[in-house]
């Protein structure tokens, strides 16, 4: 069961990633400097709201399921995948929050690229979890 709600978590957060990635952050550049530092403020509290407890559920889920790895799943999957959930959570807490924190006071177009750029590695270390989630379900329903 912990299975199975671990791989939905994953997947909501690869929705929100994809939206965040090829929509949101793109249009960060649309904003306008007036209205850029309240954008940017509700932006960050409003997907902390959303995101937090959703990454939250991940990181938990993958390391119980890490130390105790289910019979039908290869035990250096599960390694693999809560390390890509701890490469997610340091590129999130060592550049992508302390970018928009820099992004908060002013909008700053190289800072807009770091962000969108860097944060194609946590959109494809996502994008590897979900497909070890989809291959760990069919290996367990097997």
């Amino acid at each position: 069961m912990l299975l199975i709600l671990h791989a939905a978590v994953t997947w909501a957060l690869i929705g929100l990633i994809l939206i965040i990635q090829w929509v949101h952050y793109p249009l960060f550049a649309r904003v306008g400097p007036l209205n850029w530092p309240a954008y940017e403020h509700e932006h960050q509290t409003r997907i902390t709201f959303l995101v937090g407890p959703l990454m939250l559920a991940e990181l938990f889920s993958a390391a119980w399921l890490a130390l105790h790895v289910p019979p039908a799943l290869p035990n250096w999957s599960l390694t693999l995948g809560l390390s890509l959930v701890l490469v997610i959570w340091v590129s999130t807490g060592l550049f992508q929050s302390p970018l928009h924190g820099r992004l908060s006071a002013a909008f700053d177009a190289q800072l807009h690229r770091q962000l969108v750029v860097g944060n194609w590695l946590r959109t494809l270390a996502w994008l590897l979890r979900g497909g070890l989630c989809v291959w760990w379900l069919s290996l367990s329903l097997k």
